[in-house]
């Protein structure tokens, strides 16, 4: 700023042009400040979103973990759940267990629900017929019904 007004003053303009320039620098620092401001704000704002998306998660977790499971800290359950054939080969398989399955849940590794079931009669003998599975690896989630989760590991092989 020291060399812009020396500079002025050196090629012998005269008063109503510094003034004028000295203006618009007034101009454009209010602009800039103005600017920050905005751009201060629009962090503030995103900010705030960011904190209530984050409550909003560890509300529904706190919900879930409610659902799922009372009681006592989580431990290995005493349950024995056999999936059968391993790997599938065809579009179906069978859950068997030695406690009622009241909802069945099966997600692909990146997270996608491919079949969901709830069972208002539970049952020990589940069979499961999946609408055009891919190949790969898939997670079956099972929920007794007394609140009990397991998850096993499945493969599915190419459909022919």
């Amino acid at each position: 700023m020291i060399g812009w007004k020396s500079e002025s003053f050196s090629r012998n303009h005269n008063i109503n042009d510094f003034n004028l320039k000295n203006n618009n620098f007034s101009t454009i620092f209010v602009a800039e400040i103005k600017t920050v401001n905005m751009k201060k704000s629009l962090l503030f704002i995103l900010l705030c979103a960011f904190s209530f998306s984050l409550q909003a998660q560890r509300d529904t977790v706190g919900i879930a973990n409610d659902r799922v499971q009372k009681g006592p800290a989580a431990s290995v359950p005493d349950v024995n759940i056999s999936i059968y054939p391993v790997p599938v080969r065809e579009n179906y398989f069978t859950i068997k267990c030695d406690k009622e399955v009241s909802f069945v849940k099966i997600t692909n590794i990146i997270g996608q629900d491919i079949f969901r079931a709830q069972y208002s009669d539970p049952q020990t003998i589940t069979k499961i017929v999946l609408d055009n599975p891919r190949r790969g690896m898939y997670l079956v989630t099972v929920i007794l019904n007394d609140g009990v989760r397991v998850v096993k590991k499945i493969m599915i092989e190419q459909v022919n």
